[in-house]
């Protein structure tokens, strides 16, 4: 079982890297269509480059911060038991273990844009965060903490969205030209943020479903009726995520576009009208 701080934190990271993803991605995009190249991270603009590398802190600062929380806070420092790894804190080793990958990424990736040690195209950056995406995707498939019910189907939706960032960015390092892989990859990220705050509001927060409640660590119904119509909450709430995200995407392009738009994108738009009335 997780809490509401367990879901916020980790949701606020996904959240604004999938945000800014999104915008870079858009802007790139707009400014100059031929030249698109997919990134697994994008630069801060502006400040004389001091804050060039900005994004890729975050995730190193964020993910240590966290994974040092679920490691030495959490456990207690209660790591072996009988000579064996604590059982009743193994789900909190493994989100660890999940943060580290992560963590891992970000210094792979600070090495190769600022040190002559490890130059790495772009490609295989992108292959390293879809490794870190697998092992996320790993630790909820097989968690050792039994998540069932309406808190079950929770975590199921979760690991879909996760499987979505994994699919986006192999695409991506496959296809690096192609500006909808990069994109889906930003909302895929930013999706995955907004559902951890869902989580947390809904299973430790205000926003439970009628009927439930927590208890105990554990998510409960009254009946199976109302677990049923918890998980079809479940739904709903996913769908008006992905329809405002897309919502706003589609608005940030059209802002991009007229802010930043190069020439090649009315050009693009009217070669396709042209394509389209023959």
């Amino acid at each position: 079982m997780g809490s509401f701080p367990g879901h916020v934190l980790p949701g606020t990271l996904f959240l604004l890297v999938g945000i800014w993803h999104i915008w870079s991605s858009v802007v790139r995009y707009a400014s100059n269509p031929k030249s698109f190249q997919v990134r697994v991270w994008n630069p801060v603009p502006g400040f004389d480059g001091r804050l060039k590398y900005l994004e890729l802190y975050v995730i190193a600062v964020g993910t240590f911060i966290d994974m040092c929380i679920e490691f030495f806070y959490s456990t207690h420092l209660k790591f072996f038991v009988h000579g064996v790894l604590n059982p009743s804190h193994m789900n909190d080793f493994e989100h660890a273990g999940m943060l580290l990958m992560f963590f891992v990424f970000s210094l792979v990736a600070l090495l190769s844009e600022k040190t002559s040690f490890l130059p790495l195209p772009e490609g295989a950056l992108c292959l390293i965060s879809a490794t870190a995406f697998c092992a996320e995707y790993l630790l909820f498939y097989f968690h050792s903490t039994t998540h069932k019910g309406l808190e079950g189907h929770y975590h199921l939706l979760l690991v879909l969205l996760v499987g979505l960032c994994i699919l986006s960015i192999v695409t991506g390092s496959l296809m690096p030209t192609s500006f909808p892989a990069d994109l889906c990859s930003g909302i895929a990220i930013t999706l995955q943020g907004l559902w951890f705050y869902q989580t947390a509001f809904t299973l430790y927060g205000p926003m439970m479903p009628d009927g439930c409640r927590l208890k105990e660590s554990m998510v409960t119904c009254h009946s199976q009726d109302k677990e049923v119509r918890g998980q079809l909450l479940a739904n709903f709430q996913l769908f008006s995520l992905v329809f405002g995200v897309l919502v706003a995407v589609a608005g940030s392009y059209i802002f991009a576009a007229k802010r930043f738009g190069h020439s090649g994108v009315m050009s693009l738009h009217t070669a396709e009208d042209r394509l389209d009335q023959n």
